[in-house]
């Protein structure tokens, strides 16, 4: 039996390896089933099997090509699967997906998937070659729908997880909407009140020849050091970001953004909520679909999007396999709530934990929605203390020096 070398991408980062297999679709397979997506599979020198398939080429994308939006995958897969429950073979379903799509990009990423399927490459190994569209929590479903046969109801779950992910979002930008244009303005209003209210203040202030007040003097000397350095500020702050940003793509940058995120004031509670559900919600999914505990939380821990929490529940994927109980697994990783801890007691000793699992989903779900609903009332009492600040410093560092001008003018 030929060999394959192979590179792939698991929740612990990327990843790579030696394996044996009939063909590098079997290999594929095997890495599916523990929760690594295949990047690219080649024959092994000197191994003789057939030609490897190299994943990763798929992977280039042009920036300038329109990009899959969630929009897109929600409407394929309830379309999908209200094709494959009136019983029309895959591959017609997905010409006709392919021909009444209006994105360019998803138009093409069907045609890739339907070109691969004649290739004789199963549907999931066919949409992990797309891993830009489609995730492993995606695909590890669709495999397990070839597997059981229910491949219709697997498309069903896959449309209403989408939705929720996509109401979580749209929910995010609308509660930052409102601090974000506050801060900003604050930020405008400290530019122009530096570079351009305290230097009008300043020569008047410096030729009086009296002793200038603390305030006044923090002002001006903030006014100085803008306009001395402040395109220095600016570069410093650009090369920040793009500095932070690549520090966050690293496993240890990563790990530990998402860790401190969680502890964050105001956010970090409902970043924890967030999680909880979407770990729940996946769970629960995973579990309906028929996908084994060990191997559902391997595919979890890809899609909670936290890397903090993706450790801890590979850490109970590795008790689970040890032979430990869920319960006591998610005890030992310290980022479960007493809540869910109750569920999945109540769920291992009834046999109902993907049931419970939805439950827990549905309360943490609402209780984000409520947080997020109130995010600006809780946010707003702060913006109001710095707007208070700004406008107290500003009134005293102008109006206070005007103030002894005006007892100097009338002693003399």
């Amino acid at each position: 039996m030929p060999h394959f070398t192979w590179t792939g991408h698991a929740s612990t980062g990327a990843t790579e390896g030696r394996l044996e297999a009939a063909s590098a679709s079997a290999v594929a397979d095997v890495l599916q089933g523990r929760g690594i997506t295949p990047l690219t599979i080649r024959a092994a020198a000197g191994g003789g099997g057939a030609r490897g398939i190299d994943l990763s080429a798929l992977k280039k994308l042009d920036w300038f090509e329109p990009k899959v939006r969630t929009v897109d995958l929600l409407l394929f897969s309830r379309q999908l699967n209200t094709l494959l429950r009136a019983g029309v073979p895959i591959l017609r379903a997905l010409a006709g997906l392919q021909e009444s799509a209006t994105n360019e990009k998803m138009k093409s990423t069907l045609a890739e998937v339907r070109h691969s399927l004649e290739s004789g490459i199963a549907l999931s190994m066919s949409l992990a070659q797309q891993g830009k569209v489609f995730d492993p929590f995606y695909v590890a479903l669709v495999r397990v729908g070839e597997m059981t046969g229910r491949l219709d109801e697997v498309f069903l779950r896959l449309f209403h997880h989408l939705e929720f992910e996509s109401a979580m979002r749209q929910q995010v930008k609308a509660a930052l909407r409102y601090p974000i244009f506050v801060v900003s303005a604050m930020v405008v209003a400290l530019g122009v009140i530096n570079l351009m209210v305290i230097p009008a203040f300043a020569p008047v202030f410096e030729a009086a020849g009296t002793a200038l007040p603390l305030p006044t003097r923090i002002l001006m000397a903030s006014s100085r050091f803008t306009i001395d350095w402040g395109w220095l500020m600016a570069i410093g702050a650009v090369a920040g970001f793009f500095a932070l940003r690549a520090w966050r793509t690293t496993p240890d940058g990563r790990l530990r953004w998402d860790t401190a995120l969680l502890k964050m004031p105001v956010a970090g509670k409902i970043v924890r909520k967030a999680m909880l559900a979407r770990f729940a919600r996946s769970f629960a999914l995973s579990l309906k679909s028929g996908v084994p505990i060990a191997q559902a939380l391997s595919v979890v821990a890809q899609t909670v999007d936290n890397q903090h929490i993706a450790r801890k529940v590979e850490g109970m994927r590795t008790s689970v396999e040890r032979g430990d109980s869920i319960l006591r697994s998610a005890a030992a990783a310290g980022v479960f709530t007493p809540v869910v801890l109750q569920m999945i007691a109540v769920g291992e000793e009834t046999g109902a934990v993907d049931e419970l699992m939805d439950e827990v989903a549905e309360l943490y779900g609402n209780e984000v929605q409520y947080e997020l609903k109130t995010l600006g009332q809780q946010i707003e009492p702060i913006l109001i203390v710095f707007l208070g600040v700004l406008v107290l410093m500003l009134a005293l560092g102008v109006f206070l020096p005007v103030w002894d001008l005006g007892r100097t003018a009338m002693a003399h």
